[in-house]
């Protein structure tokens, strides 16, 4: 295959920046959750600081801001509770049901494995009629990502073997989640929903799209 790249025997995905657009979902979230608790305005939301990391770092960053770190557990089931509450689902990525599909025409194990909670998870599955099975979220991981432990976790309730590991892609947005794929041994493959190519290949990346809908060209064309 080109750039040495071999077809992957599993493919694993991030959530955020990779199936759906939540940014809006959850900063909503965040928002409202910070206004019932320290009765003011959320300041901005630093994506390079924080995009890709996990909720307990980001509930952490805004309750120092707000003057108050012993809050930040309850700040962060606080946006739990505000973000599971909506009714309203997060945009739908191009691409989500073409590669799904195929994986599963062509039985190729897949699933989910996100640092955004396990419900939100459940509910936009269901909201967006997607078909994952398999998915695993925050509360699942003793070490939320970089840590490898959820591409490690999803690799196990997807029964694939170690040895297979350098077999498997993982679809990432960010540095962050970049990083744990490549230190589970998977091959991290980038979607530019959050980063330049050159910063995603840099990170470590083997190859980059701009969406799951041309990695699932590119798959199809190297499997014809």
């Amino acid at each position: 295959m080109k750039n040495n790249t071999p077809f992957p025997i599993a493919v694993l995905f991030d959530f955020d920046g990779v199936v759906v657009d939540s940014f809006e979902s959850h900063f909503h979230a965040w928002k409202t959750a910070f206004y019932e608790m320290f009765q003011k305005n959320i300041p901005p939301f630093p994506h390079e600081k924080l995009s890709g990391k996990s909720p307990l770092l980001i509930a952490e960053y805004f309750c120092e801001l707000a003057g108050d770190v012993s809050k930040t557990e309850d700040f962060f089931h606080l946006k739990a509770k505000h973000l599971h509450e909506s009714g309203t689902p997060p945009k739908l990525l191009p691409g989500v049901h073409e590669i799904q599909n195929y994986l599963k025409e062509h039985n190729i194990p897949h699933g989910i494995a996100s640092n955004a909670t396990r419900k939100f998870i459940k509910n936009s599955i269901a909201q967006l009629s997607l078909g994952f099975e398999k998915y695993l979220g925050i509360e699942d991981y003793q070490y939320p990502k970089p840590h490898p432990e959820a591409y490690l976790s999803l690799a196990k309730e997807l029964q694939i073997k170690p040895e297979n590991y350098k077999n498997v892609w993982v679809f990432e947005d960010s540095i962050t989640g970049t990083t744990s794929a490549k230190e589970a041994g998977m091959i991290p493959i980038g979607i530019l929903t959050l980063n330049s190519e050159a910063t995603m290949k840099k990170a470590g990346s083997r190859l980059v799209f701009p969406s799951l809908f041309e990695a699932w060209q590119y798959i199809q064309l190297q499997n014809a």
